[in-house]
């Protein structure tokens, strides 16, 4: 079974009437073809299903509706076998609420020289049907992922997987549920927003609850339930022998697996993805979750400090896009800097940094914590594994949303950090900090971020076109003027965008 279960890609075939029943079977079977190979592919994570050869309007647009009500279909695969006359598309592409990646491609690789004729010549036209569609799809402006190439090719295979992967996140995104213990850290900016216009643009519902609902669910955890729970603590982690002879240091840890159970039924039971909390809100706690954030963000969960529902929802969007590569995801934040030959940005958080980033077995500990709260708090203590990573910062500008993505290579701490007591990562922002920090600034990013080494910034990028939101990528070849320029440009074309367009759509 692939790694997404039940959820499928549709394979979606133009055509038309005019070729006769010969060449639309054929039509039809390399579809067929095309279709089980990418699914047997090991390249590819998802089930790709082939539906019937659509060769009207009345079939495109019974199609895309089909599509829209299926709730196991997260996107569509469109091709042009033969020359598909594109106003058929209009109706179907303008009904169409799931996204599309358009594959230009052909069902033969290599052109049969000695024996081609027009015969074969209007069965494989891909070469202008595929023009003809992607013509009406830039009328009709909408955005799409265009993947050229042999669709048996290995590399083709990895942009349609890579493609799918981010039609999986978009799916989840639509389907999310954020629950936010408490509210907003007081008096900061970037983390609050228009939970409104997010649910619009990506969505994602955000619902606030009281402390007092979740503590109901933490008390009523049973001390078995707790004790079962810590075997599974020494099971998974580098336990410090010391936490089981000191009474103090245990009731913390036993206090850290209610907590992460009660979080686990409220959010299982209401059908959560990703959740947040605030250290200056705990009434009734008894303590700032630490562990338990840390092993519900390894489970799938999205999780926002401080009240930062968007980061939480971008952490568990990362997790599915992710799934089943190598490099985990987390909730992260730029804490402190080191001003070196190479400069570097040593991110962690008070607690809440997921052990799916881990380069080696964490560690757990029982330190005392001070920021909102003073409480000894058992944590997972590790450093981030080292190679290529993005720091991702969803945030509201006011009259919009804007993706802001940074490239960074994660690096080994060249000194032990003994007495730093939280999970950390060390790393080298691209193309430098001095460029890197002022790009992100400019462009308004939040000090916290989603940080994935799963997740490729063009997946990103995906993701910010099927919300029709403004993506940034600040990488190697960012110089501050051409990102500032960048910026502008960006305001004046987003404004045209969500305005004219949408007083015309009227």
């Amino acid at each position: 079974m692939k790694i997404y279960g039940d959820k499928e890609v549709w394979l979606v075939t133009g055509s038309q009437h005019l070729y006769g029943p010969g060449v639309l079977k054929q039509v039809a079977e390399n579809s067929q073809k095309i279709a089980a190979g990418l699914t047997e592919s090991a390249n590819i994570s998802i089930k790709v299903v082939a539906q019937e050869t659509v060769k009207s309007p009345s079939e495109i647009l019974a199609v895309a509706q089909a599509a829209n009500s299926n709730p196991n279909c997260v996107g569509l695969i469109l091709w042009m076998h033969t020359f598909s006359p594109a106003k058929m598309w209009i109706a179907g592409l303008s009904a169409l609420s799931k996204p599309y990646m358009h594959l230009h491609t052909q069902f033969n690789a290599e052109l049969p020289f000695a024996d081609i004729n027009m015969h074969f010549m209007n069965l494989n036209q891909s070469a202008h049907g595929d023009r003809e569609f992607g013509h009406v799809s830039t009328r009709l402006r909408q955005e799409r992922k265009v993947v050229v190439g042999h669709w048996a090719t290995e590399s083709v295979q990895k942009q349609i997987d890579s493609w799918c992967r981010v039609a999986m996140g978009w799916h989840a995104s639509q389907n999310l549920k954020v629950a936010r213990f408490g509210d907003n850290m007081r008096q900061v900016a970037v983390t609050d927003g228009d939970k409104v216009s997010a649910q619009i643009k990506f969505g994602y519902e955000v619902h606030a609850y009281g402390l007092g609902d979740l503590q109901k669910v933490v008390d009523a955890v049973t001390d078995a339930e707790v004790a079962a729970q810590i075997e599974t603590y020494k099971k998974e982690y580098d336990v410090n022998p010391a936490i089981f002879d000191d009474e103090h240091q245990f009731q913390m840890l036993k206090n850290e697996a209610r907590l992460e159970l009660g979080m686990l039924k409220f959010l299982t039971e209401g059908e959560f993805g990703a959740f947040t909390n605030c250290f200056e809100n705990l009434t009734g706690l008894t303590n700032l979750p630490g562990l338990a954030t840390q092993r519900l963000m390894q489970q799938g969960f999205g999780y926002g400090g401080e009240g930062d529902w968007k980061t939480a929802a971008m952490v568990h969007i990362c997790k599915v896009i992710a799934k089943g590569r190598e490099g985990g995801s987390s909730f992260m934040e730029d804490y402190t800097y080191h001003f070196g030959a190479v400069d570097q940005v040593l991110g962690a958080h008070m607690l809440e940094v997921c052990p799916s980033i881990s380069a080696a077995k964490p560690k757990l500990e029982v330190h005392l914590h001070t920021i909102g709260c003073r409480n000894d708090i058992a944590r997972l203590i590790f450093t981030g594994k080292a190679g290529p990573a993005l720091c991702i910062s969803l945030i509201d500008i006011g009259t919009r949303f804007r993706v802001i993505i940074n490239e960074v290579d994660t690096v080994n701490p060249p000194q032990e950090l003994p007495k730093l007591p939280v999970a950390k990562a060390l790393w080298e922002p691209r193309p430098n900090l001095e460029v890197s920090a002022a790009a992100w600034i400019q462009a308004g990013g939040a000090h916290h971020s989603a940080y994935t080494q799963g997740v490729t910034a063009d997946e990103i990028v995906d993701y910010a076109e099927m919300a029709g939101v403004e993506a940034l990528v600040i990488g190697a070849d960012t110089t501050v003027r051409n990102f500032k320029t960048e910026l502008r440009h960006n305001a004046a074309y987003y404004h045209l965008k969500d305005g004219v367009y949408a007083l015309i759509s009227l």
